[in-house]
């Protein structure tokens, strides 16, 4: 029985009877974290690392959603670190994934080169002067550029990445240029993009992204996902995503 601590709860993922633990008062995963865990392909039997896991949503998400061996994540908060690993142990997952504290600036050197056949991540997308900043808690820290910026989560990413390796980010539409750019000066050639918009009349707020490692030039530009058919209400492919 996994005890609860002060301000936590547990979130019903709808996968496979799976929970998680979130902390009111922490970050809490959102709807891109789920929406990744849709658009990343993980094949049977493949090694995966999450950069930047948070509370651990990608790797108990991919591992109810997909064949793959095996689910890393890596964290740099300390009690983040904690209530991922409490949740894998809740779900009674073990033997499947593994939470790691370390630096995402460190990855290679943690795991070295060449390891993993996908990672996936869901960065800070604010750069560190961008959006307003009281002090580096855990909510500043997840949704800025304070303890890592783009380019070495590209980076590191692509170092860990075994040959023809993908790689799955979501972000923010207007640093899209940022990451083809970061992508391709790492050897990860961009070839799926998907556009996410709130409702179809409104413009992208976030992006997914696949890139191969050593890849060929050829990308492949997605449909739009719509998340809303009206205020409140999602869209049936969001609904296919979240499982219920």
């Amino acid at each position: 029985m996994i005890e609860l601590k002060e301000n936590e709860r547990l979130v019903d993922l709808e996968r496979n009877g799976y929970r998680i633990i979130q902390n009111q008062k922490g970050f809490c995963f959102g709807i891109d974290a789920v929406l990744l865990s849709g658009f990343a392909e993980v094949k049977e039997g493949e090694q995966v690392l999450d950069l930047g896991t948070g509370t651990g949503i990608l790797p108990i998400l991919l591992e109810a959603k997909t064949k793959g061996k095996h689910f890393t994540g890596l964290e740099i908060q300390p009690e983040s670190v904690d209530m991922a690993r409490r949740s894998v142990s809740l779900n009674e997952l073990e033997k499947k994934i593994d939470i790691v504290h370390g630096d995402i600036k460190e990855a290679s050197g943690i795991f070295g080169g060449a390891t993993f056949h996908v990672v996936t991540t869901n960065p800070p997308y604010m750069t560190e002067k961008h959006g307003v900043q009281n002090e580096a808690d855990a909510k500043t820290i997840a949704r800025h550029e304070i303890l890592c910026n783009l380019e070495d989560v590209i980076r590191e990413g692509a170092k860990v990445l075994k040959p023809k390796g993908r790689f799955y980010m979501v972000h923010r539409p207007r640093r899209l240029v940022d990451i083809i750019s970061l992508m391709r000066s790492y050897r990860l050639e961009p070839k799926k993009i998907r556009m996410v918009h709130p409702f179809a009349d409104k413009e992208a707020n976030m992006v997914l992204i696949e890139g191969v490692k050593s890849g060929g030039p050829m990308m492949k530009v997605e449909p739009p996902l719509v998340v809303y058919e009206e205020p409140g209400v999602f869209t049936e492919e969001i609904h296919r995503i979240y499982g219920f």
